[in-house]
């Protein structure tokens, strides 16, 4: 049986950038909310709690976001370039481009994501020895699927007309994309996972430029596909970006705090 372990020493930074490090009043007020509840429970229960809050915060913010949402795109603000997009798109089509394109937006789908996700964490576990890429992705996409279902059911947006749409035809809520808040989640903590044990700052940069083209590529091949309104691939990288710095800044508390235990147990 393989006997897993918490993250090295090493994976405590990313570069020269010691992650237990917290320069800002925001980050050293959170280190001491974080110590506080260390007192009474588990660094991992650390990293649960923090994450919850942090999921709720989210979910929070979207839902008041979705209010200001509506408010614009009745006045043809925000959703007032969503048609011109679109008809952009349909301009461009043809039938091998449609098909490659429904092929990869299928990968940013639920059952696509699920198994990529699943074989890129299965793949880390089993080279690293190490749990933290099974619990921070268990809580990534629980909170981006909470989220999506959260937003789909809040506003109930319609997607594009079926006549400007290429098939297979999709037919739940537009509002925000799925694929895009997933494909955003799963693939910046994927990378922010990776580039904790890269040493070069190239392959750092490379492999987070490589995450970032991933989310967007998956989330305009929706728009040009006429699957989503830009407007709901919008939302969805921006709660996704938001779900991924919080679930990161949790991970970072967890680091934080056992540390700190680590060092008092040794200094006693």
């Amino acid at each position: 049986m393989i006997r897993l372990h918490d993250d090295t020493a090493s994976e405590q930074r990313i570069g020269q950038r010691d992650l237990t490090h917290w320069p800002s009043g925001v980050g050293r007020w959170l280190v001491h909310l974080a110590h506080r509840l260390r007192r009474v429970a588990s660094a991992q229960a650390v990293l649960l709690v923090t994450a919850g809050v942090g999921l709720l915060l989210v979910a929070g913010a979207t839902l008041a976001g979705l209010g200001v949402y509506d408010a614009v795109a009745e006045h043809d603000g925000v959703a007032g370039f969503d048609r011109p997009v679109l008809n952009e798109a349909i301009s461009l089509r043809n039938a091998r481009l449609d098909s490659v394109l429904t092929g990869f937006t299928h990968l940013g789908g639920p059952a696509g994501m699920t198994v990529i996700a699943a074989i890129i964490t299965a793949l880390m576990v089993w080279r690293w020895r190490s749990r933290t890429p099974l619990v921070l992705m268990l809580l990534a996409v629980a909170g981006s699927l909470t989220m999506t279902l959260v937003g789909k059911a809040a506003v109930g947006r319609v997607r594009p007309p079926l006549g400007d749409a290429v098939p297979p035809f999709e037919y739940s809520p537009s509002f925000p994309s799925g694929h895009a808040l997933n494909s955003t989640v799963i693939a910046g903590l994927v990378a922010y996972l990776v580039v904790r044990r890269l040493e070069s700052r190239l392959a750092r940069a490379l492999t987070i430029a490589a995450a970032a083209a991933w989310a967007v590529a998956i989330g305009l091949s929706r728009v040009f596909l006429g699957h989503h309104w830009l407007t709901d691939v919008m939302f969805g990288w921006a709660v996704g970006l938001a779900w991924l710095l919080l679930l990161i800044t949790a991970h970072r508390l967890f680091l934080t705090v056992r540390e700190s235990h680590r060092s008092a147990a040794t200094a006693s």
